[in-house]
């Protein structure tokens, strides 16, 4: 059985969630944790980049991060529907890494995918602490499902002070190079609202983030369930 992993985030295409928590995971990979990535989709309905491209720079991201582990589901892009196979699918992940956290995609985005990827993982943990749903795999009792941006930013619940390693997130963005580097001439890629300097824009959105707790940088992040801390 492979060992469990501390924290497990889900994004309907590669580098969904490098843009949210990138510094996030690099921070986590810092401090000992094992932290895990399961994109849904292989994004084959992108504008720029073949599946074999996108797969080489998820690969090459995940090594930025320090990643323990990156699994794709194959699931249809543009096509996360919802249905029964798609929820299991995500449950068997779910039961296979055994996380404690779980993050997801925030649930109001301007991208459909995000916003879908969002309910199928809601539903994903509810289902897998039943023991009787899917009862060959021992269910798992995730602890807490967070919710990070990607395009829009919702009411904050929480944010982490990346500061250290906003150069991390950067590196692991920029592996990405099929999606966020202008294209050049002749070469058969068009130019999309992320190859218009959309690194610099999430750097810029994380540092004004920062600055509201007097931080360089930040991530954030929303909850459903309340969030527990110790205060003293």
């Amino acid at each position: 059985m492979m060992e469990a992993v501390d924290l497990l985030a889900f994004g309907a295409h590669p580098d969904d969630v490098e843009i949210g928590m990138g510094g996030t995971i690099a921070k986590h990979v810092a401090q000992g944790y094992r932290v895990a990535i399961c994109d849904l989709t292989e994004a084959e309905m992108s504008s720029n980049g073949t599946v074999e491209t996108r797969r080489q720079e998820a690969a090459d991201a995940s090594a930025v991060l320090g990643l323990s582990h990156r699994s794709v589901l194959r699931l249809p892009d543009r096509g996360l529907t919802g249905s029964d196979e798609q929820i299991r699918a995500i449950v068997a992940e779910i039961r296979r890494l055994r996380p404690r956290l779980v993050f997801a995609p925030y649930w109001n985005d301007r991208h459909p995918d995000h916003v879908n990827c969002s309910r199928l993982i809601e539903e994903a943990v509810f289902n897998a602490k039943l023991r009787n749903y899917m009862p060959e795999l021992p269910p798992v009792q995730v602890e807490q499902t967070y919710f990070y941006y990607i395009n829009d930013s919702g009411d904050v619940s929480l944010v982490t002070d990346i500061s250290d390693h906003i150069g991390t997130k950067l590196a692991a963005l920029q592996a990405y190079r099929s999606q966020f580097a202008p294209p050049a001439e002749g070469e058969d890629r068009v130019r999309t609202p992320l190859t218009d300097r959309y690194i610099q824009r999430v750097e810029a959105r994380d540092m004004l983030l920062g600055q509201t707790r007097g931080w360089a940088y930040a991530e954030g992040f929303a909850f459903r369930k309340p969030h527990a801390v110790t205060l003293f």
